[in-house]
C-alpha cells in the first residue's frame, strides 16, 4: 500500500462523508470527499494511487453509475460500495461490475477500514502489475520486425538451424538477431527470455480481464438473505 495512497469518498450524505473521513484521517491515510459522483469524476486523476468509498444510491448519478463509467473509461480503481438499503439485485450488480465489496449501513469502523485497506492493497498491486507490463512492452517495442518473428519461434524451440531455413537466412544473422534480442529485451538466456514473454501474455491477459469481463463474485456477507 502506497504511502501516497488516496481514499476518495463520494457520498451525497455529509454526515457519512465526515464519519468516513474522520476513519480514514485517524488511520494516517489521506483523504478528499466529494457531495456528488459528478464533483468527482470532474477532478479525479487516475495516475493517483487509491480507492473510492462510495454510496450506492445517491442523488444524481449514483455509486453504481459511476462504477460503471470508471469501468467504461478503463479505470480500475477499486471501489468499496456502501448502502443504507438491503437491495440484493444492486449489490450484486456492484459486485459484478467489480466493486471490492458492498457494506451495509452503519459500517463497523473495522469493517469498514479492512475492506478500505483490501481495496488500497489491490490498487497498490494492480499498479505494480501495469508498471511491468509497462515495461515489457517497451522492451518489445525495440525489435525490429525480424528479431520479432525470431522470438516467437525461439521461444517455442526452434533452432537456430530451422529459424535460419525456414526463414531463408543464414544462420550468422541468426546468431546475431538472437544477440540483439537477449540485449533488447534484457535477459541473458532462451529460459529467462520464455519466462518473460510468458508473464507479459499473463498480464497482458489479466488487464484486459480487469477492464472487459465482469467479474463474478460472491455475495458481501452484510447483504446475503
Amino acid at each position: 500500500m502506497s504511502d501516497q495512497s488516496t481514499v476518495y469518498i463520494v457520498d451525497d450524505d455529509p454526515v457519512v462523508r465526515e464519519s468516513v473521513a474522520a476513519l480514514v484521517d485517524t488511520l494516517g491515510v489521506r483523504c478528499e470527499t466529494y457531495p456528488s459522483a459528478e464533483d468527482f469524476l470532474f477532478s479525479y486523476d487516475d495516475s493517483v494511487a487509491g480507492c473510492l468509498v462510495t454510496d450506492l444510491r445517491m442523488a444524481g448519478m449514483s455509486g453504481l453509475e459511476l462504477l460503471e463509467t470508471l469501468n467504461g473509461k478503463g479505470c480500475t480503481l477499486p471501489v468499496v460500495m456502501i448502502t443504507g438499503f438491503a437491495d440484493v439485485p444492486l449489490a450484486v450488480r456492484a459486485m459484478q461490475d467489480g466493486a471490492v465489496t458492498v457494506l451495509e449501513k452503519p459500517c463497523r469502523d473495522q469493517e469498514l477500514w479492512d475492506s478500505i485497506r483490501t481495496a488500497l492493497i489491490l490498487d497498490d498491486t494492480n499498479r505494480r502489475k501495469n508498471e511491468q507490463l509497462d515495461d515489457f512492452n517497451r522492451r518489445k517495442q525495440r525489435l525490429t520486425d525480424d528479431e520479432s518473428t525470431i522470438m516467437k519461434m525461439m521461444i517455442t524451440g526452434t533452432s537456430n538451424k530451422t529459424i535460419a531455413k525456414q526463414l531463408d537466412i543464414g544462420l550468422r544473422t541468426v546468431e546475431a538477431r538472437r544477440r540483439n534480442i537477449f540485449g533488447k529485451m534484457n535477459v541473458d538466456n532462451i529460459a529467462q527470455l520464455v519466462q518473460l514473454v510468458a508473464d507479459g501474455r499473463h498480464l497482458t491477459e489479466e488487464l484486459n480481464r480487469r477492464k472487459g469481463i465482469l467479474a463474478h463474485s460472491p455475495l458481501p456477507q452484510t447483504i446475503q438473505k
